[in-house]
């Protein structure tokens, strides 16, 4: 009897594998047939397309397509929904959780970053770009074709897609938006193999979906982006903020007052901290002396003072933030860390809030001895872009908050202690909260959240559409990640 239930299960198995071989064979095979560039398991190509952001989360596609045409990204998709593969798209390779392989082993990668073309038209000064342009070649290309510029964010190496497709917050966003608010027009192959561009008129529920949940409609091809004309000189700066935990909260109280209601919009900063110290940075868009009168009311509140200010060029004013060669194209060495990060957005921090986030800093975290910081983006305001765009236009969900607030720690052998941490400061911080007072932000990812809370978390009050959207473009789910929407069962319900 033994023997034979034995027997069964080894066939089962090896039916199994045989299976999953003969699929794999098949996909190979028409991709092939598509003239779509595969990279070859162990090249350098395949070891630089696999390798994440976040060494915690290596995972294995079942190939990577490489195209550089539109049609070969339709074809490359067609052999993945055909054979039942999971289609992702990467672009830049930046995703806290690894999405853009995935998120998971097994999926069919479109490898994107060979189609990185940046063309303005100079009358109009509008730019089509394709979708697997990386930031810092965007800024670049755009300078240098016509003295022009988006909203974005710092890192050179992020891809545009899975930035702009989530929101793209960056040090210019406080004066100018987030980076989805400069897109204008998109064309997207969907997963029944159609091709549309979408706009505020044209398939404008599509690009809405696009903007601000765009990795689960389909594979966008290029974007057109409207441009701004950059300032002639900005200015980065660093200020010291000597908090200590008797001050802490009235200095956070009096850091939402200012991003509230007097911090001007050539204003961009953020509160940084670590275990060593605590300071804000950013950079204005102005001279050294109009930054200083910017910042003196809340430095003089909080006891702070500027530490650092250079005057510089846009670009050299990008630069200082990039941390690397601005101009990222094909090849890209991939810089790794092994990290758990978790984002709050959030409509402000004050009171009870404040107090016992403050309480977790100064009490456990100042006692934390594995490389941690925090990062406070001031988001909105008064005087804030993010704010005053139209809130109907994009399915960005977080617009009405005043911070977006990053919590990263470096992890080691046992990420589970650093996962500890990092979620019960945000549950020590949250927890005075009313539902509508916080969410979180996609392109922070949050590793832990499982499917259903990762929705709610990252896309509010426009869940029910968003998954009734994915319902109409995707019901069986060809762009499916850990995190992505699930279509609404009965959508004309949703």
């Amino acid at each position: 009897m033994h023997s034979t239930v034995a027997f069964c299960l080894g066939l089962l198995v090896s039916l199994t594998r045989g299976a999953a071989f003969n699929t794999h064979a098949a996909l190979e095979d028409c991709l092939s047939g598509s003239a779509t560039a595969v990279d070859e398991v162990g090249s350098d190509d395949y070891k630089r397309d696999i390798t994440p952001f976040n060494k915690r989360l290596q995972y294995t596609p079942a190939a990577i397509a490489v195209p550089t045409t539109v049609e070969q990204i339709q074809s490359a998709v067609a052999c993945g929904k055909r054979l039942g593969y999971k289609v992702t798209a990467k672009c830049g390779g930046h995703s806290y959780a690894s999405l853009g392989l995935g998120g998971e082993d097994g999926h069919l990668i479109i490898e994107l970053d060979r189609m990185n073309s940046v063309k303005l038209d100079t009358e109009t000064n509008i730019a089509t770009v394709d979708s697997g342009t990386r930031l810092g070649h965007l800024a670049a290309e755009l300078f240098a074709q016509g003295n022009r510029a988006i909203s974005h964010g710092t890192c050179p190496g992020v891809g545009i897609s899975g930035h702009v497709l989530h929101g793209g917050f960056g040090m210019s966003s406080h004066t100018r938006g987030l980076a989805l608010d400069w897109v204008i027009g998109m064309n997207v192959l969907l997963a029944n193999g159609s091709l549309i561009h979408t706009s505020a008129t044209e398939n404008k529920e599509v690009y809405w979906g696009l903007l601000g949940a765009g990795s689960n409609f389909g594979v966008v091809t290029s974007y057109e982006l409207k441009t701004f004309e950059p300032p002639a000189n900005v200015t980065w700066f660093v200020a010291n903020l000597p908090l200590k935990k008797n001050t802490s909260v009235a200095g956070l109280e009096a850091l939402e007052d200012y991003a509230l209601n007097t911090m001007p919009a050539e204003l961009n900063m953020r509160l940084y901290a670590t275990r060593q110290f605590t300071q804000l940075e950013g950079i204005y868009q102005g001279n050294k002396t109009d930054l200083q009168a910017a910042l003196a009311p809340l430095l003089n509140k909080t006891g702070g003072n500027l530490a650092a200010a250079t005057t510089t060029t846009w670009i050299k004013g990008l630069e200082h933030f990039a941390t690397m060669k601005l101009n990222q194209t094909y090849p890209y060495t991939q810089v790794q860390e092994t990290f758990y990060g978790k984002s709050l957005e959030l409509k402000g921090l004050n009171g009870t809030a404040a107090k016992k986030f403050s309480d977790y800093w100064f009490d456990v975290a100042k006692n934390e001895t594995a490389h941690w910081y925090i990062q406070m983006d001031l988001h909105g305001g008064k005087n804030s872009a993010v704010w005053k765009a139209d809130p109907e236009l994009t399915s960005y969900a977080h617009r009405d908050k005043l911070y977006i607030l990053q919590f990263y720690i470096t992890t080691s052998a046992t990420p589970e202690d650093g996962m500890k941490f990092v979620n019960d400061w945000a549950s020590a911080t949250t927890s005075s909260l009313t539902a509508s007072d916080w969410g979180m932000y996609f392109n922070y990812p949050d590793t832990q959240l499982n499917r259903t809370k990762a929705q709610e978390m990252y896309w509010g009050n426009n869940l029910a559409r968003l998954q009734k959207l994915k319902a109409e473009l995707d019901p069986n789910e060809l762009f499916y990640y850990p995190v992505s929407l699930s279509p609404a069962q009965q959508p004309e319900l949703a």
